[in-house]
C-alpha cells in the first residue's frame, strides 16, 4: 500500500489566524514585506503588500457605506484584474462571502445563480449590466456598476455608477477565522442546475498549500484562470499566504503564454488544464524552449502535459480535486504514469465504493469518497441546498461523483464520470443545463447531450435532438442558442434523429449516443464556421 504524500511543501497542521485568514494574511504582509511587490496586472497597475492592504480597506469602507456587512453575501461579476481582487478581498476584510460568478452567464443560468445566493447586492462590469434586462432582479436591491454602464437596463434594484476608490479605510478585519465561510464557487450540478459551494477560509488555503505551496517570497506565480474557477482564486491564495508575486491576467493566450512568463519572471503558473497542453504542445518548436524561469506547475496528467513538461524543462505535479474539497489525491512530483491521480494526501482517507457505499477491491471501478483528518478542509455546504449536502456526505464521506479504481499499490486512477457532466476546454458542463435550454427551440422534441473525444483533449459537447414534427436546422438551433448560454456551453455537434434510442421504460439511453459518438449524419458547428470564443472584457 503506497504511503500518503507529503510533499516538502505541505504541512498537515492548521495554520494560525495569521498565516491561514485572508484579512489577517494580508495585514501580516504588510508588516512584514510592506514594500515588495504582490500583484502585477495586465492593465500596468503594481501593488506592494502595503498597497494591497491600503485598496483592501479602502474599498471596504466603501461597501460598507453601501450597507455590506458580516455575513452578507455579494455577487461579483467582474472580469480578472484590480477591481475583483479589491472586491474580494474588501469583502471577506469586512467578513462578509464573496461569490464571483463567471462571465459567460446569461439568461436561465445568469437567473439561477443570483437566485441560489439570495443576494441583496451585485457588483458588476458596465459590459455585464444589461444582461440583467432580461432576468428577475427582484431579490437585488442594488447594483454597483464599477464604471459607466452606458444605456443602463431598467431594473427594479437600484443601479449606481461608481468607482472602488474613497477617501476612507475601515482600519481592523472583522474577526473571522478558519472557520468562517469566505467564499462560493459554483460548479456544475451532478442532476440539475449549478450549485453554489460554499468555501470557508481553510478549505481554500489548504487548496493553495496543497496546489501552490512550493512557493516562497521570490517566486512569481502567473495566473489567467479566472477568479470564478477554485484554480485561480485558490491560487491568489497560495500566491498571498507565501508573501509571492501574482501576475494576473484577465485570460489565457497560446500566443503570448511564454512572453508572459519571461517578463514576469514567473517560477509558477496557476496550472495547464484542459486545452491549456494541446495549444502549447502545438506552438512552433524554438531554441530556447527550455530557457525559461518556470519551475513548478500544478496540471491534470496526461502524455501530452508530460511531453510539455519536458520540452520547457518544468516540474510538475498532479493530483484530484474539485471546488467542494482540498485536493485529496497528489502525485509525486514529476510522476510519468499516464492517468494517474496519486495517493491520499496526509491529512486525508480516500476510498473507492460501490453504488451501496461497500469498499470496491483493487483494480475494480467504483467511486471515489473521500474525507479529513482536519475540520473545515472541506466546503461548508451546497448553498441553500441542505438535501443535496446531505446526499453529498452520506456514510460520514463526500462523494465525488467520479469513478476511479485503486491499484494494488494504492495509486488512484481516474476513469469516468458518474454525473451528468462534459469537460470542455476546463470547463465542466452541465448536460442537463444544456438539454434544457435546446428544449426551448420549437422544434425540438426530445435531446440528450453527451461529452466526444475532442482534437484538443478532454470533450466537445454532442446534442441527439429529435423532433417529431419540423425538421431541426442545426445552425438555427445553434443560433438560438448562443445568445442564452455561455460559448463554452454550445454544442459543437448536432446530429439529427428521428427518436433518441430508449430503454423499456422509456429513458434515453445516453451510453448508445455517445458510443457512437460523431457520425457521418453529425452536422460540425466549427466545420460550419460558427466558432464561438468567450467573454473578454477590457
Amino acid at each position: 500500500m503506497a504511503e500518503p504524500v507529503h510533499p516538502p511543501w505541505f504541512n498537515p497542521e492548521r495554520p494560525s489566524q495569521e498565516d491561514g485568514v485572508l484579512p489577517y494574511v494580508l495585514e501580516r504582509n504588510a508588516r512584514v514585506c510592506a514594500d515588495d511587490v504582490a500583484f502585477r496586472f495586465d492593465t500596468g497597475d503594481v501593488w506592494t503588500h502595503a498597497e494591497t492592504l491600503e485598496k483592501t480597506r479602502q474599498t471596504a469602507a466603501f461597501l460598507q457605506s453601501h450597507g455590506v456587512s458580516r455575513g452578507d453575501l455579494v455577487v461579483v461579476w467582474l472580469p480578472s484584474g484590480p477591481d475583483i481582487i479589491r472586491c474580494w478581498f474588501a469583502l471577506n476584510y469586512l467578513g462578509a462571502v464573496f461569490a464571483p460568478l463567471n462571465l459567460d452567464y446569461r439568461g436561465s443560468l445568469l437567473q439561477h445563480a443570483i437566485s441560489e445566493t439570495r443576494a441583496s447586492l451585485m457588483i458588476v462590469h458596465p459590459g455585464l449590466v444589461d444582461r440583467l434586462e432580461f432576468i428577475d432582479d427582484s431579490l437585488l436591491q442594488k447594483v454597483l456598476v464599477v464604471g459607466e454602464p452606458g444605456n443602463a437596463p431598467e431594473l427594479s434594484a437600484e443601479l449606481v455608477s461608481c468607482t472602488l476608490d474613497f477617501d476612507e479605510q475601515i482600519t481592523e478585519p472583522a474577526d473571522v477565522n478558519l472557520w468562517d465561510p469566505q467564499m462560493v464557487i459554483f460548479t456544475s450540478g451532478t442532476t440539475g442546475p449549478s450549485k453554489g459551494v460554499l468555501c470557508p477560509y481553510l478549505h481554500q488555503y489548504r487548496v493553495g498549500e496543497c496546489c501552490y505551496g512550493y512557493m516562497g517570497s521570490d517566486d512569481c506565480i502567473m495566473i489567467d484562470l479566472p477568479m470564478f474557477h477554485v484554480g485561480g482564486v485558490s491560487s491568489v491564495m497560495g500566491a498571498v499566504c507565501k508573501q509571492a508575486v501574482v501576475a494576473l491576467y484577465s485570460g489565457f493566450s497560446t500566443a503570448d503564454f511564454w512572453a508572459r512568463i519571461r517578463e514576469n519572471n514567473a517560477s509558477s503558473v496557476s496550472g495547464i488544464i484542459g486545452a491549456m497542453a494541446a495549444f502549447l504542445a502545438k506552438a512552433p518548436k524554438q531554441d530556447d524552449d527550455a530557457d525559461n524561469p518556470l519551475k513548478m506547475v500544478t496540471l491534470m496528467l496526461n502524455e501530452q502535459v508530460i511531453e510539455v513538461a519536458k520540452r520547457f524543462g518544468f516540474s510538475y505535479v498532479s493530483g484530484f480535486n474539485m471546488s467542494e474539497l482540498a485536493v485529496p489525491l497528489l502525485t509525486e512530483v514529476d510522476c510519468r504514469e499516464v492517468g494517474s491521480c496519486g495517493v491520499p494526501r496526509t491529512g486525508c482517507q480516500a476510498r473507492v465504493v460501490d453504488a451501496h457505499d461497500i469498499e470496491c477491491e483493487p483494480g475494480v471501478v467504483g467511486e471515489l469518497v473521500v474525507r479529513y483528518d482536519q475540520p473545515w478542509e472541506t466546503c461548508i455546504e451546497y448553498l441553500n441546498q441542505p438535501a443535496a449536502t446531505a446526499e453529498a456526505w452520506r456514510n460520514g464521506w463526500f462523494h465525488t461523483g467520479d469513478l476511479v479504481r485503486r491499484e494494488a499499490d494504492g495509486n488512484f486512477y481516474f476513469v469516468d464520470r458518474l454525473k451528468d457532466a462534459v469537460r470542455r476546454r476546463g470547463e465542466n458542463v452541465s448536460s442537463i443545463e444544456v438539454e434544457s435550454e435546446i428544449l426551448g427551440f420549437e422544434a425540438v422534441n426530445e435531446v440528450a447531450v453527451v461529452g466526444v473525444p475532442s482534437e484538443h483533449g478532454e470533450e466537445e459537447l454532442l446534442a441527439a435532438v429529435a423532433s417529431g414534427g419540423p425538421e431541426i436546422d442545426p445552425r438555427a438551433l445553434v443560433e438560438y442558442l448562443i445568445p442564452r448560454m455561455p460559448h463554452y456551453m454550445v454544442p459543437r455537434y448536432i446530429r439529427v434523429m428521428d427518436a433518441l434510442p430508449k430503454t423499456p421504460t422509456n429513458k434515453i439511453q445516453k451510453y448508445t449516443i455517445r458510443e457512437e459518438g460523431v457520425t457521418k449524419d453529425t452536422w460540425d458547428r466549427e466545420a460550419a464556421g460558427m466558432k464561438l470564443k468567450r467573454t473578454r472584457l477590457s
